[in-house]
């Protein structure tokens, strides 16, 4: 079997946003249209809460840094070093000159983005490591005006989380939004009068009206990309702990119960196994309906094939958005691998520990689209800019094949353009 072969019978959601933008569009029009006032009715819409400022006082941020737990901050501590030296080497990109011939010049350039816009979810529960994940990276990449939107919470007088908001503030970001759903992309992505100035990108994770909303302000604004469900496989082999295994697609399992969560092993022992621990995992765990819905949903199952090689092709066929190896060589299987938006090696490599303290980004490309796509870094902030330089005798010592291959397109006022200067 090819790679299309594989990837028509492996599981996986169809991420269908059709019907998701038809909602959007009228949201973001509204936005667009009205400002606060739609903002005001959308929140009390979709939030339930209407905050009674939607910029956030920066002492609201300070005061929930304040009244962190202090084992917490010094969690979140620990991965914010952690990605931020991972950030810095992505930074590490020197501009460039190439000389093509004597008088002819063109430099390479990584300009960062002005402005961005993260939106961070606040749904089923809130994620405050997408805060870092989007900032650290926005900031190395030098980005000057960041501006943080996540959802008004009921419970908390209409602010966002306070995991949220501390994390903004110990990151040094003080331009916070108490607003969610596809108004905070429409917010960022239009401006709002007396509010929010237009960003020039908008990142970060969100449901599919998030991601519908991405889509229609898409070529107004850059966005980072179109995040489906979130996703894991596994490719283990018979030696693989099946505790260790079991764990790792529970994790996945319990953040939504449209979740895909995909074994792929040429073990029928440890598919046993794994299915063993988990049934008893899943009646331990605080979110056991969401577990087990996400288990048996479309997006889920176990793919038993010949061998390792064989497996190896199923996987990539499948590009995960997180991809574990679990099998003798790990690493040397590991290099082998082609397509999937991150790759945790070994036994002590969890899903988790990317989500959290790794260093690595967890903003990642889902549904497939790892085939193409990278997941959010430094790199993610800049445009490449080509800065051409050529003196009168660079330019003459090629004139003839530009205009040349002007005429041939037709295109006479282009060959003018050149003779002009080459001729005089």
């Amino acid at each position: 079997m090819g790679k299309a072969d594989y990837a028509s019978v492996l599981p996986r959601n169809q991420f269908d946003i059709t019907e998701a933008q038809a909602v959007v569009g009228p949201i973001c029009e509204d936005v667009r249209a009205r400002g606060q006032a739609a903002l005001s009715e959308l929140s009390e819409r979709f939030d339930h809460v209407v905050p009674p400022s939607f910029r956030v006082d920066p002492a609201a941020a300070e005061r929930a840094a304040r009244e962190l737990d202090p084992a917490l901050r010094a969690a979140f501590q620990v991965a914010i070093d952690r990605r931020r030296k991972v950030a810095a080497a992505e930074a590490a990109i020197p501009d460039t000159e190439v000389e093509l011939a004597p008088g002819a010049h063109v430099a390479i350039r990584s300009v960062p983005v002005e402005r961005v816009g993260l939106y961070v979810p606040g749904g089923l529960v809130p994620i405050p490591s997408s805060v870092l994940m989007n900032v650290i990276p926005a900031q190395a990449a030098g980005v000057t005006s960041l501006a943080v939107a996540s959802p008004p919470q009921a419970d908390f007088g209409g602010l966002p989380h306070p995991t949220i908001l501390a994390l903004c503030h110990i990151l040094g970001v003080d331009e916070i939004y108490a607003v969610g759903g596809a108004q905070a992309v429409a917010m960022f992505a239009y401006g709002v009068e007396g509010l929010c100035a237009p960003v020039d990108m908008i990142t970060g994770p969100g449901n599919v009206y998030v991601t519908a909303a991405k889509r229609y302000v898409s070529g107004m604004v850059g966005i980072d990309a179109e995040a489906g469900v979130t996703e894991i496989a596994v490719l283990a082999d018979a030696g693989a702990n099946p505790a260790y295994v079991a764990a790792d697609l529970m994790s996945q399992a319990e953040h939504d119960p449209h979740a895909g969560v995909v074994l792929v092993t040429d073990s029928e022992d440890l598919v046993a196994r794994v299915g063993a621990e988990l049934e008893t995992m899943r009646r331990a765990t605080g979110h056991g309906e969401r577990v087990s819905t996400a288990l048996s949903g479309q997006a889920s199952g176990v793919m038993l094939v010949r061998d390792l090689d064989q497996g190896i092709e199923v996987v990539d066929a499948y590009g995960a958005e997180h991809l574990e190896i679990m099998t003798a060589g790990a690493a040397q299987v590991a290099r082998r691998i082609h397509n999937a938006g991150a790759i945790f090696v070994g036994d002590y490599s969890p899903v988790s520990l990317g989500d959290y303290s790794a260093g690595s980004t967890h903003v990642l490309p889902t549904s497939g689209s790892a085939r193409y796509a990278s997941g959010l870094t430094v790199r993610s902030f800049f445009k490449t800019v080509h800065v051409i330089e050529y003196g009168k005798a660079g330019l003459a010592a090629i004139a003839d094949g530009i205009e040349t291959f002007a005429l041939a397109e037709n295109l006479p006022a282009h060959a003018h353009a050149i003779t002009v200067r080459s001729r005089s």
